[in-house]
């Protein structure tokens, strides 16, 4: 795709409010009257506009000079211009935070328009007869959604109306709106986890205290939702999120192999990530997924490892449902899908239990043919905030801990001389090995991959440096 040309891009310029832009659009004018592109998505990212995906467009026509709009502060983004006409816009910023109260204004015509975040209060009056004054909006209007609205005469904002409001046209309604009033300061849409009772959701909560928190069963703090119940899905409140983060995910990737298995896999795998991916796209939130190595076969070179870009090579039942999850999830517009391998966290894991073997004086054999990362909670916490909170730009990236590639066996034998024992009381053996004994005992083995190691270039290249794996292992030890 070829960018626009640059004599064509409408020019940002940014305002005191937060978020607020104004756009100086390119307008053709001649004897005909005149022509503009009022909305292009293309031009309008590459100036820095957000992909805030209108689904609605609205026209409000003032038939007299002297129209007065009271400051309404609807729960969505808008992107305001004009068909005909002039006008005295003014906003006033009503989110919480440091800038609540702050105004801007501006008069505007056909030329200008502005993109107005959600929370901030949105006003005019019209400065000619006839002006039609047009906006795109990122959610449809509800009648049982109630929103703050300001009184025109504030004084704590104190806007210079050109046409004085006793000799403006004004609605009974805004002519009684409230004081400005910091109670009813708008806060920012919400965070959701999703499978908050895992490891990984455990972690995401404490770095996000305020997030509100959903499992398949309820718990201290977490509200009840499957995502296969398609009534509990419909009534929960989705517009109110800005970003949910998805940490559910069947792993008992053996037990996958059953034929109980293979269904509880791909419901949570597949079909959940499916779900969510459709509501985001309905929604506007960013959708946030951890997938797994897995989705490869392992045969790709340790160096630099599996790249984002690799064609899907799943083996097991388990591999195959995260892969399909994969491509549902790169449907959503906005989303990022963090592939991670080897995840240690609170709870019963690999590490954990090679320390409990070194304690007891026991002396395991661990498969040494299988090379990858270790991944610690905290470790995808920090880089799922780094991307969220950078704007770094949508799509998969990898991300596990960093350092050299190693075996199980090597990781166990870390783990063992952090506890006092020698690295040469773990012996090794090979995953074929390692399979024919859990198969002798009857028990179900998946397909593993041996080369679970990922490149880490992509999400370098956005600033993240991953922490070398041995350092956050000592730390997790101590």
């Amino acid at each position: 795709m070829s960018l626009p040309s640059p004599e064509t891009l409408p020019r940002l310029e940014k305002t005191a409010i937060p978020g607020l832009v104004v756009v100086r659009l390119d307008r053709r004018d001649d004897d005909r009257g005149f022509f503009k592109e009022n909305w292009q998505r293309e031009k309008m990212l590459a100036v820095g506009l957000p992909d805030f995906g209108p689904v609605q467009n609205n026209v409000s026509f003032n038939s007299d000079r002297g129209v007065t709009r009271g400051i309404h502060t609807e729960p969505w983004d808008k992107f305001i211009s004009l068909a005909t006409g002039r006008i005295f816009g003014a906003w006033v910023d009503m989110r919480q935070g440091e800038t609540f109260g702050a105004t801007f204004t501006l008069e505007m015509d056909t030329s200008v328009a502005v993109f107005v975040p959600r929370g901030v209060g949105n006003s005019y009056q019209t400065l000619e007869d006839a002006t039609a004054y047009t906006y795109l909006v990122n959610e449809h209007w509800r009648p049982s959604i109630a929103y703050p609205a300001l009184a025109l005469d504030d004084p704590t904002v104190a806007i210079d109306w050109p046409i004085p409001l006793a000799e403006a046209i004004i609605s009974e309604k805004d002519q009684n709106n409230p004081r400005l009033d910091p109670a009813t300061a708008i806060a920012p849409k919400k965070v959701l986890i999703v499978g908050a009772l895992g490891q990984l959701g455990r972690a995401l909560h404490a770095a996000h205290p305020d997030a509100d928190r959903v499992d398949l069963f309820p718990g201290e703090g977490v509200s009840q939702l499957d995502l296969a119940d398609a009534a509990a899905v419909a009534a929960w409140p989705w517009h109110e999120y800005a970003v949910v983060l998805n940490a559910a995910a069947y792993t008992a990737v053996d037990a996958a192999e059953t034929p109980e298995g293979r269904v509880a896999s791909w419901s949570a795998n597949a079909t959940g990530p499916a779900t969510l991916a459709g509501l985001a796209r309905e929604h506007g939130f960013t959708l946030v997924h951890y997938s797994s190595d897995y989705v490869f076969d392992g045969t790709a070179s340790l160096d630099p490892g599996h790249t984002e870009d690799e064609p899907l090579s799943p083996l097991g039942v388990y591999a195959q449902s995260k892969a399909a999850g994969d491509l549902a999830v790169g449907l959503a517009p906005r989303h990022y899908l963090l592939r991670t391998s080897w995840v240690i966290g609170e709870g019963k894991n690999f590490v954990r239990t090679m320390r409990a073997l070194a304690e007891k004086g026991v002396s395991p054999s661990v498969v040494d043919d299988q090379v990858g990362r270790l991944t610690f909670t905290e470790e995808l916490v920090r880089g799922t905030r780094h991307l969220l909170e950078t704007g770094a730009p949508f799509g998969t990236y990898n991300l596990s801990n960093g350092g050299a590639p190693m075996s199980w066996r090597e990781i166990a034998q870390a783990v063992f001389e952090r506890s006092g024992r020698s690295a040469e009381d773990v012996s090794g053996t090979t995953t074929e090995a390692y399979a024919e004994g859990v198969l002798a005992q009857g028990n179900p083995f998946a397909p593993r991959p041996l080369n679970s190691a990922l490149s880490l270039e992509k999400i370098r290249a956005t600033g993240f440096e991953p922490e070398d794996a041995l350092a956050a292992l000592d730390r997790y030890l101590g």
